[in-house]
This record gives structure tokens, sequence and C-alpha cells, in this order.
């Protein structure tokens, strides 16, 4: 999990006014949060006590939906997009996995068998890396 990044007509929407002030986020919502993203950017006790990630992703992204989604609501609605589109195991079913290349179009119909919908699908020129999974 990376995010929740709202748009307007396809249109990204980030660092929206007015910016409220991140409240650390606590017990069972932080676990199931970073259960599905690994932070190894950061030590885990910093990652935990100073939730750095999760700062930069409700700042940039989540203030731009706040009218509808609390703080909280705005990670859950993350974790159950997660679940609901489960990524990792649609590219599984698709024999689609790491270390091997794959096609654009592989990748891109593997995904909209399960949103229904044209994907956003980023990777790295020149090499062998899927980076962002956009639905």
């Amino acid at each position: 999990i990376h995010g929740v990044w709202p748009d307007k007509e396809g249109t990204l929407l980030q660092y929206c006014k007015p910016k409220p002030k991140f409240r650390l986020i606590k017990d069972q919502l932080l676990d199931d949060l970073d259960k599905n993203r690994i932070q190894l950017k950061y030590p885990q006790t910093h990652a935990r006590n100073k939730q750095p990630l999760w700062e930069h992703e409700y700042l940039k992204h989540g203030t731009c939906c706040q009218k509808v989604y609390d703080q909280n609501t705005y990670f859950r609605l993350a974790l159950r997009l997660k679940d609901r589109f489960d990524l990792l195991r649609t590219l599984q079913i698709h024999r689609i996995v790491p270390g091997s290349s794959y096609t654009f179009k592989e990748i891109f119909d593997a995904v909209k068998t399960v949103t229904q919908t044209h994907p956003d699908i980023k990777c790295t020129k020149g090499a062998l890396e899927l980076t962002e999974i956009g639905i």
C-alpha cells in the first residue's frame, strides 16, 4: 500500500487546504497499516513512534478528501481497497511474479480483471521493475 490518492477529473490532488495537524495513529489501525506497508526507509521504532510515512501520505493526499474522510477513515479506506482488489494475488493468479519479464499488456490485463477499469501502470524504463499500480 502506498496510499489513496484523490483526483478530480483525472487531475491528482495534493497538499489541500486547510492543512490539519497529523495525529499519531494508534492501536490496531497502526498495526494493520504497518503489516501492509513495509517501511524500509525508517528504523522500526522511529516508524512506529513518529510515523513519518503515514504523516507524509495523509498531509499530501488525505487532506484532499478530509471533508469526506477523517484521518483514520482515510487510512481504513486504503486498507479496504487493498483487500478488495488484492493486486499481489491477482498478479500471482496470472503468473506474474518477481524475477521475470512481462509486457505492459499482460500486467494491464491482469489488473483490469479485478478493477474493471483501466489501471495506471508505472514501470522503471530499462529495468525489470513494476513501481506502481494506480486503480
